[in-house]
């Protein structure tokens, strides 16, 4: 018997449709579920690191290179050195001097000027160093630390010669820092200026960092024509350094000073052509413990004078030597009289380089201390010598 009524027939589709749909509710509430109970924090958008992660820690860490590390250490110990003069103008006018007096203007007037440049600290008791330049003829120091303190300096000695100066404050516990050996430099390793140039127009005592390479090392530089002043054993970086970094220090990857910040090549615009030069730290640290040691920085003496041989005093004095310097003068008791060097003797060599001027020995003597030895090689009648002269403490009558 045949059916009245009957369903209509869909086959599997209807079980496999509710089969997924309940599959896929039961993934929504499921990650409904995860997402409320999940802190935001957790949370990590597309191609976003948390900050906790290893290539934000690893990045994080990598920052903090020795360049930064060294600057922590240094720039702490760096100051900004005010040092104040009064110099004395003759007054312009177009007024005879006569009708000057009448009216009462002065013939001459007072005018402050400022000079401004770097130090660092290099003792917790307050003893500073920086360049002699930045405090010649100063009436008056002051000293900026890079908290914002300032105080009054005082001029304890310059080595006028090699453009160094010794400054103290009355302070103690003070953050210093520590001298390398520059005869260890590496050219092509990490140099980082430290300094307050233009500090005149900075609020805050903040130093400012710049970072080369130490360019060259042992540079000699031509004389000074305005100061008459030698720069010997130089040493070269392209770290800038602008007006006011003199007397900074500059220091290597390790956080030690390796030079004092001095001067630079400038084109005639004033600006630096990336040639700037440092003081070597051996050559501080001597001055240094000249100070510590004896209150002042002593003088070197030798004890001769000499001429430059010219072709017509050669002939006058009928020697085969043309070329020389000549030992005019021998001070009693003096280095070269005791090491018995003799009047007429003729320098031919000094520690073993060719001297014609006194200008060429003069750069030869530069930076020996007290207690070296000079080598001399000189013609005393037509027979070649060699003769060690140790110098000594100038003494206070000469």
């Amino acid at each position: 018997m045949s059916a009245l009524w009957s369903s209509p027939r869909y086959g599997p589709l209807p079980y496999i449709f509710g089969a997924l749909l309940g599959v896929s509710l039961g993934l929504l509430i499921i990650s409904g579920v995860l997402f409320f109970n999940t802190p935001r924090g957790d949370v990590i958008a597309s191609g976003v690191q948390p900050p906790d992660s290893p290539v934000t820690e690893s990045i994080g860490s990598s920052r903090v290179n020795a360049i930064v590390q060294a600057t922590r250490a240094v720039a702490p110990t760096v100051v900004n050195i005010t040092s104040k003069s009064v110099r004395v103008y003759r007054t312009r006018s177009p007024l005879p001097r006569e009708w000057m007096e009448i009216f009462g203007i002065p013939d001459t007037y007072k005018k402050e000027i400022l000079s401004l440049g770097s130090g660092v600290v290099v003792s917790a008791d307050g003893y500073i160093m920086t360049n002699e330049h930045v405090v010649r003829n100063a009436d008056k120091i002051e000293v900026s630390f890079p908290t914002g303190e300032t105080v009054s300096g005082q001029l304890v000695d310059t080595a006028t010669d090699y453009d160094l100066a010794i400054i103290k404050v009355d302070m103690n516990g003070l953050p210093y820092a520590t001298m390398g050996d520059s005869d260890d430099l590496v050219v092509g390793e990490w140099a980082i200026a430290i300094g307050q140039p233009f500090g005149q127009l900075l609020y805050d005592g903040q130093p400012t960092v710049t970072v080369g390479v130490i360019s060259a090392v042992h540079r000699d530089i031509k004389q000074d024509p305005k100061s008459n002043r030698y720069y010997k054993n130089m040493i070269q970086t392209d770290a800038a350094i602008n007006p006011g970094n003199s007397g900074g220090p500059l220091v290597n990857s390790r956080g030690e000073i390796v030079g004092i910040n001095t001067f630079i090549f400038a084109n005639r615009g004033g600006g630096s052509l990336g040639m700037g030069f440092a003081i070597p730290s051996n050559r501080c640290e001597w001055v240094l413990s000249e100070i510590m040691e004896h209150g002042r920085i002593r003088d070197t003496w030798l004890g001769i004078r000499v001429s430059t041989i010219t072709p017509e005093l050669a002939a006058g004095l009928n020697l085969k030597q043309k070329r020389g310097l000549l030992i005019r003068e021998i001070d009693d008791e003096s280095p070269a009289d005791k090491a018995q060097l003799k009047l007429g003797d003729l320098i031919v060599t000094l520690n073993g380089e060719k001297v014609i001027t006194s200008r060429q020995a003069n750069r030869i003597i530069y930076g020996a201390r007290i207690g070296e030895s000079l080598r001399f090689e000189v013609l005393r009648d037509n027979k070649r010598r060699m003769i060690d002269v140790v110098l000594e403490e100038k003494p206070n009558e000469i």
